[in-house]
């Protein structure tokens, strides 16, 4: 897919707040609802690379995953963001091993799949757990793992073994560490900070998620 720049419309609009005291994947009602508008607006993709403005956060990307769990489609998020990994900590998973290790080689798939209860609106519609894949320790120089073929059959692997899987990408400041990752899933979009809405992006996305 190649890099172009284009003002791409806003297809949904969250708060990007937790509630208080939430679980894992716990979202507001509002938030959920976003969520599913943009489900439905993504409509045929089975597979979505969610980058976001800000880096280490994860949220859109989580966002979406659980919303995807909670209409009960298997799904499973996996974390690309190599450099500024977060959702370890959100979801109060190890660490490690994640991605980065995988693409090392230092362990096997079956060591990086967490599953993950989901908590909050909607939770109760999940047929079966949250799969996350996490980053694992952070990398200094992420682009050449990112560019591996052994990434390439991993994310294979998962859109073949899920209804729905969606990619947590590098931040939209690390667009080189991005780029490998575009032809790896069928739509791509982008969140961002309402400044930043009318803003032309080096991404071909189908669209914005705005952060209020």
């Amino acid at each position: 897919m190649r890099l172009g720049r284009r003002r791409p419309p806003v297809l949904a609009e969250i708060s990007g707040k937790r509630p208080e005291g939430a679980g894992p994947g716990a979202l507001r009602r509002g938030d959920m609802d976003a969520f599913g508008e943009l489900l439905r607006r993504l409509d045929g993709s089975r597979s979505v690379l969610v980058a976001e403005e800000d880096e280490g956060s994860g949220g859109a990307a989580l966002g979406l995953a659980t919303t995807a769990a909670a209409t009960g489609r298997r799904t499973a998020v996996v974390e690309c963001d190599l450099a500024k990994p977060c959702l370890a900590e959100v979801l109060g998973l190890a660490a490690a091993p994640g991605v980065g290790e995988y693409l090392r080689d230092e362990v096997d798939p079956e060591a990086i799949l967490r599953p993950v209860v989901l908590t909050g609106p909607g939770s109760a519609g999940a047929g079966e757990p949250l799969v996350c894949v996490v980053a694992g320790r952070p990398v200094a120089e992420p682009r050449e793992l990112l560019a591996t073929e052994r990434l390439r059959r991993m994310l294979a692997g998962i859109r073949a073994a899920y209804e729905f899987a969606v990619i947590a990408g590098p931040s939209l400041r690390h667009p080189s560490s991005l780029s490998p990752l575009l032809d790896q899933a069928d739509s791509a979009i982008a969140c961002v900070g309402r400044s930043r809405a009318g803003r032309s992006l080096a991404l071909p996305v189908a669209g914005l998620v705005v952060r209020s």
